[in-house]
Protein backbone atom coordinates (compact mmCIF):
# COMPACT_ATOMS: atom_id res chain seq x y z
CA UNK A 1 0.00 0.00 0.00
CA UNK A 2 1.06 3.39 -0.96
CA UNK A 3 2.43 5.87 1.86
CA UNK A 4 3.58 9.15 1.99
CA UNK A 5 6.09 10.84 4.63
CA UNK A 6 6.83 14.46 4.27
CA UNK A 7 10.32 15.40 5.24
CA UNK A 8 11.33 17.86 7.45
CA UNK A 9 12.29 20.40 5.48
CA UNK A 10 10.24 23.38 3.90
CA UNK A 11 9.30 20.72 1.42
CA UNK A 12 9.78 17.30 -0.19
CA UNK A 13 7.85 13.96 0.95
CA UNK A 14 9.48 10.49 0.28
CA UNK A 15 6.54 7.82 -1.15
CA UNK A 16 7.10 4.47 -0.35
CA UNK A 17 4.99 1.07 -1.39
CA UNK A 18 5.14 1.40 -4.83
CA UNK A 19 7.11 -0.51 -7.82
CA UNK A 20 6.51 1.95 -10.15
CA UNK A 21 8.10 -0.23 -12.55
CA UNK A 22 4.66 -1.74 -13.15
CA UNK A 23 1.16 -0.14 -14.35
CA UNK A 24 -0.27 2.21 -11.01
CA UNK A 25 -3.86 2.19 -10.19
CA UNK A 26 -5.17 5.32 -10.95
CA UNK A 27 -5.76 6.30 -6.85
CA UNK A 28 -1.86 5.72 -6.66
CA UNK A 29 -0.96 8.03 -9.60
CA UNK A 30 -3.35 10.47 -8.17
CA UNK A 31 -2.04 10.34 -4.56
CA UNK A 32 1.20 10.69 -5.71
CA UNK A 33 0.35 14.05 -8.39
CA UNK A 34 -1.19 15.43 -4.87
CA UNK A 35 2.16 14.83 -3.12
CA UNK A 36 4.30 16.65 -5.70
CA UNK A 37 1.60 19.07 -6.20
CA UNK A 38 2.05 20.12 -1.90
CA UNK A 39 5.39 18.93 -1.52
CA UNK A 40 6.62 20.08 -4.48
CA UNK A 41 9.56 17.26 -4.85
CA UNK A 42 8.91 13.53 -4.23
CA UNK A 43 11.36 10.70 -3.92
CA UNK A 44 11.12 6.94 -4.33
CA UNK A 45 14.04 4.69 -3.12
CA UNK A 46 15.01 1.32 -4.46
CA UNK A 47 13.45 1.80 -8.00
CA UNK A 48 15.08 -0.48 -10.85
CA UNK A 49 13.74 0.83 -13.91
CA UNK A 50 14.81 0.82 -17.67
CA UNK A 51 14.25 3.32 -20.01
CA UNK A 52 10.65 2.12 -21.22
CA UNK A 53 9.38 1.95 -17.93
CA UNK A 54 11.08 5.09 -16.94
CA UNK A 55 8.88 6.67 -19.92
CA UNK A 56 5.71 4.79 -19.15
CA UNK A 57 6.03 6.34 -15.48
CA UNK A 58 6.45 9.43 -16.93
CA UNK A 59 3.55 9.77 -19.21
CA UNK A 60 1.43 9.05 -16.12
CA UNK A 61 1.42 13.06 -15.22
CA UNK A 62 1.37 14.45 -18.73
CA UNK A 63 2.93 14.54 -22.71
CA UNK A 64 7.10 14.36 -22.72
CA UNK A 65 9.18 17.58 -23.64
CA UNK A 66 12.43 16.46 -25.06
CA UNK A 67 15.66 17.71 -24.27
CA UNK A 68 16.56 21.00 -24.77
CA UNK A 69 19.53 21.43 -27.09
CA UNK A 70 23.14 20.13 -24.91
CA UNK A 71 26.53 21.99 -25.42
CA UNK A 72 27.63 18.94 -27.53
CA UNK A 73 25.24 18.90 -30.38
CA UNK A 74 23.85 15.15 -29.99
CA UNK A 75 21.28 12.60 -28.86
CA UNK A 76 22.54 10.44 -26.27
CA UNK A 77 19.83 7.73 -26.01
CA UNK A 78 19.06 7.06 -30.00
CA UNK A 79 16.25 4.63 -29.22
CA UNK A 80 14.98 7.08 -26.45
CA UNK A 81 14.84 10.63 -27.61
CA UNK A 82 12.53 11.27 -24.93
CA UNK A 83 14.80 11.28 -22.04
CA UNK A 84 18.04 13.02 -21.26
CA UNK A 85 21.41 11.35 -19.80
CA UNK A 86 23.46 13.06 -16.45
CA UNK A 87 26.50 12.32 -16.74
CA UNK A 88 30.09 12.63 -16.20
CA UNK A 89 31.50 9.38 -17.39
CA UNK A 90 33.30 9.62 -21.01
CA UNK A 91 33.44 6.56 -23.23
CA UNK A 92 35.54 6.47 -26.52
CA UNK A 93 36.61 9.69 -25.65
CA UNK A 94 32.92 11.03 -25.86
CA UNK A 95 30.83 12.20 -23.22
CA UNK A 96 27.74 10.02 -22.59
CA UNK A 97 25.49 12.66 -21.02
CA UNK A 98 25.22 16.46 -19.87
CA UNK A 99 27.10 18.78 -17.26
CA UNK A 100 30.21 16.47 -15.70
CA UNK A 101 31.33 16.47 -12.44
CA UNK A 102 31.29 20.13 -11.35
CA UNK A 103 28.92 22.09 -10.01
CA UNK A 104 25.44 22.62 -11.13
CA UNK A 105 24.67 26.13 -9.86
CA UNK A 106 20.83 27.00 -8.89
CA UNK A 107 18.04 27.20 -11.74
CA UNK A 108 14.79 25.74 -12.73
CA UNK A 109 15.08 23.78 -16.23
CA UNK A 110 14.13 25.37 -19.05
CA UNK A 111 12.61 28.61 -18.38
CA UNK A 112 14.35 30.02 -21.16
CA UNK A 113 11.31 28.95 -23.09
CA UNK A 114 7.63 30.64 -23.70
CA UNK A 115 6.38 27.25 -21.67
CA UNK A 116 8.51 25.68 -20.06
CA UNK A 117 7.96 21.82 -18.47
CA UNK A 118 6.29 21.57 -15.35
CA UNK A 119 8.54 18.40 -13.87
CA UNK A 120 11.15 16.44 -14.00
CA UNK A 121 12.28 13.06 -12.72
CA UNK A 122 15.46 11.82 -11.93
CA UNK A 123 16.64 7.73 -11.87
CA UNK A 124 19.87 7.29 -10.43
CA UNK A 125 22.07 4.27 -12.15
CA UNK A 126 25.04 4.61 -10.62
CA UNK A 127 26.12 7.39 -8.24
CA UNK A 128 29.34 8.39 -6.35
CA UNK A 129 30.00 7.29 -2.67
CA UNK A 130 28.27 9.55 -0.17
CA UNK A 131 31.43 11.08 0.64
CA UNK A 132 32.48 11.96 -3.02
CA UNK A 133 30.03 14.70 -3.25
CA UNK A 134 27.19 15.07 -5.87
CA UNK A 135 24.23 15.91 -3.61
CA UNK A 136 20.89 17.86 -5.26
CA UNK A 137 19.65 20.89 -3.57
CA UNK A 138 15.72 22.11 -3.88
CA UNK A 139 14.06 25.66 -2.83
CA UNK A 140 10.65 26.30 -2.35
CA UNK A 141 9.65 29.21 -4.11
CA UNK A 142 6.46 29.82 -2.73
CA UNK A 143 8.17 30.13 1.04
CA UNK A 144 10.86 32.08 -0.23
CA UNK A 145 8.54 34.62 -1.49
CA UNK A 146 6.25 34.22 1.29
CA UNK A 147 8.84 35.19 3.32
CA UNK A 148 10.10 38.47 1.52
CA UNK A 149 11.15 41.30 3.02
CA UNK A 150 8.24 44.14 2.12
CA UNK A 151 10.64 46.32 -0.27
CA UNK A 152 12.12 43.48 -2.31
CA UNK A 153 8.15 42.23 -2.87
CA UNK A 154 7.32 45.67 -3.96
CA UNK A 155 10.32 45.91 -5.95
CA UNK A 156 9.49 42.71 -7.48
CA UNK A 157 5.70 43.01 -8.55
CA UNK A 158 4.97 43.67 -11.85
CA UNK A 159 8.85 43.03 -13.37
CA UNK A 160 9.77 40.94 -16.04
CA UNK A 161 13.06 39.02 -16.69
CA UNK A 162 14.95 37.68 -19.85
CA UNK A 163 15.83 33.97 -19.18
CA UNK A 164 19.22 33.38 -20.69
CA UNK A 165 19.19 30.37 -23.02
CA UNK A 166 22.63 30.40 -23.74
CA UNK A 167 24.40 28.30 -21.23
CA UNK A 168 23.23 25.23 -19.14
CA UNK A 169 23.13 25.12 -15.37
CA UNK A 170 27.07 23.63 -15.41
CA UNK A 171 27.78 27.42 -17.10
CA UNK A 172 28.55 25.94 -20.41
CA UNK A 173 27.61 27.26 -23.81
CA UNK A 174 25.26 25.38 -25.81
CA UNK A 175 26.06 24.53 -29.31
CA UNK A 176 24.73 27.69 -31.45
CA UNK A 177 24.64 30.09 -29.02
CA UNK A 178 26.40 33.31 -29.12
CA UNK A 179 28.32 34.38 -25.83
CA UNK A 180 26.01 37.49 -23.83
CA UNK A 181 28.05 40.25 -23.94
CA UNK A 182 24.94 42.40 -23.04
CA UNK A 183 22.52 41.18 -20.89
CA UNK A 184 19.75 43.97 -22.35
CA UNK A 185 20.42 41.79 -25.34
CA UNK A 186 20.40 38.60 -24.14
CA UNK A 187 17.88 36.13 -25.69
CA UNK A 188 15.13 33.67 -24.22
CA UNK A 189 11.88 33.90 -22.71
CA UNK A 190 10.38 37.19 -20.60
CA UNK A 191 8.96 36.41 -17.68
CA UNK A 192 7.29 37.58 -14.36
CA UNK A 193 10.05 37.34 -11.39
CA UNK A 194 6.79 36.49 -9.40
CA UNK A 195 4.45 33.86 -10.85
CA UNK A 196 0.99 32.77 -9.82
CA UNK A 197 -0.36 29.48 -9.47
CA UNK A 198 -3.45 29.18 -11.77
CA UNK A 199 -4.62 26.74 -9.60
CA UNK A 200 -4.11 27.70 -5.79
CA UNK A 201 -3.74 31.72 -6.80
CA UNK A 202 -0.59 31.30 -4.29
CA UNK A 203 2.50 33.73 -5.76
CA UNK A 204 6.18 32.14 -6.04
CA UNK A 205 9.38 33.68 -7.09
CA UNK A 206 10.18 33.01 -10.36
CA UNK A 207 13.78 33.32 -11.10
CA UNK A 208 14.89 30.69 -13.77
CA UNK A 209 18.85 30.96 -13.78
CA UNK A 210 21.00 34.15 -12.64
CA UNK A 211 23.78 34.12 -15.58
CA UNK A 212 22.65 36.93 -18.22
CA UNK A 213 19.47 37.36 -16.59
CA UNK A 214 17.86 41.37 -16.90
CA UNK A 215 14.89 43.11 -15.71
CA UNK A 216 13.30 44.71 -18.22
CA UNK A 217 13.10 48.91 -18.12
CA UNK A 218 16.01 48.61 -15.35
CA UNK A 219 19.30 49.89 -16.01
CA UNK A 220 21.66 47.13 -15.84
CA UNK A 221 23.13 48.29 -12.46
CA UNK A 222 19.72 48.31 -11.20
CA UNK A 223 18.76 44.96 -12.61
CA UNK A 224 21.55 43.52 -11.39
CA UNK A 225 21.27 44.54 -7.69
CA UNK A 226 17.36 43.68 -7.59
CA UNK A 227 17.75 39.55 -9.36
CA UNK A 228 21.22 40.00 -6.59
CA UNK A 229 18.94 40.20 -4.01
CA UNK A 230 16.31 38.16 -4.71
CA UNK A 231 18.22 35.07 -5.44
CA UNK A 232 20.64 35.68 -2.18
CA UNK A 233 17.12 35.36 -0.43
CA UNK A 234 15.65 32.91 -2.33
CA UNK A 235 18.72 30.52 -2.00
CA UNK A 236 18.91 30.54 1.91
CA UNK A 237 19.05 27.05 3.52
CA UNK A 238 15.70 27.60 5.21
CA UNK A 239 14.06 27.52 2.13
CA UNK A 240 15.94 24.39 1.12
CA UNK A 241 16.16 20.50 1.29
CA UNK A 242 19.23 18.27 0.60
CA UNK A 243 19.34 15.12 -1.01
CA UNK A 244 21.81 12.29 -0.85
CA UNK A 245 22.03 10.09 -3.83
CA UNK A 246 21.30 6.23 -4.16
CA UNK A 247 21.36 3.92 -6.52
CA UNK A 248 17.66 3.57 -8.01
CA UNK A 249 16.53 6.30 -6.46
CA UNK A 250 13.52 8.47 -8.40
CA UNK A 251 13.11 12.14 -7.87
CA UNK A 252 10.03 14.11 -9.39
CA UNK A 253 10.13 17.82 -9.24
CA UNK A 254 7.89 20.82 -9.77
CA UNK A 255 9.75 22.99 -11.77
CA UNK A 256 7.88 25.87 -11.94
CA UNK A 257 7.72 26.04 -8.05
CA UNK A 258 11.36 25.18 -7.20
CA UNK A 259 15.01 25.67 -7.77
CA UNK A 260 17.32 23.08 -7.85
CA UNK A 261 21.18 22.52 -7.76
CA UNK A 262 24.04 19.99 -7.58
CA UNK A 263 27.64 19.76 -6.01
CA UNK A 264 30.27 18.89 -7.54
CA UNK A 265 31.60 15.53 -6.96
CA UNK A 266 34.68 13.51 -7.45
CA UNK A 267 35.73 13.81 -11.38
CA UNK A 268 37.28 10.02 -10.41
CA UNK A 269 33.77 8.96 -9.30
CA UNK A 270 30.74 7.50 -12.09
CA UNK A 271 27.52 9.32 -11.94
CA UNK A 272 24.83 8.01 -14.40
CA UNK A 273 21.23 9.28 -14.27
CA UNK A 274 18.59 9.39 -16.62
CA UNK A 275 16.00 12.02 -17.02
CA UNK A 276 12.64 13.02 -17.95
CA UNK A 277 10.63 15.76 -18.34
CA UNK A 278 7.02 16.92 -18.51
CA UNK A 279 5.63 19.26 -21.02
CA UNK A 280 4.43 22.45 -19.23
CA UNK A 281 1.07 24.14 -20.26
CA UNK A 282 1.55 27.23 -18.30
CA UNK A 283 2.55 30.59 -19.77
CA UNK A 284 3.87 32.25 -16.17
CA UNK A 285 1.58 34.84 -14.74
Amino acid sequence: MISIRNLEAPLGAEIAGVDVSKPLPRSDIAAIENAWRDRLVVVFHGQSLDDPQLIAFSRNFGELDPPGPNPFGQQFLKDHPELNVISNVVEDGKPIGNLGDGEAVWHADMTYVDVPPKAAMLHALEVPPPEAGGNTYFANMFAAYAALPADLKQAAEGKIAIHDASRNSAGMLRKGYKEVTDVRETVGARHPLVRTDPKTGRKALFLGRRPNAYVLGLSVADSDALLDALWAHATQPRFAMCHEWKVGDLLMWNNLSVLHRRDPFDPKTRRVMHRSQIKGSERIT
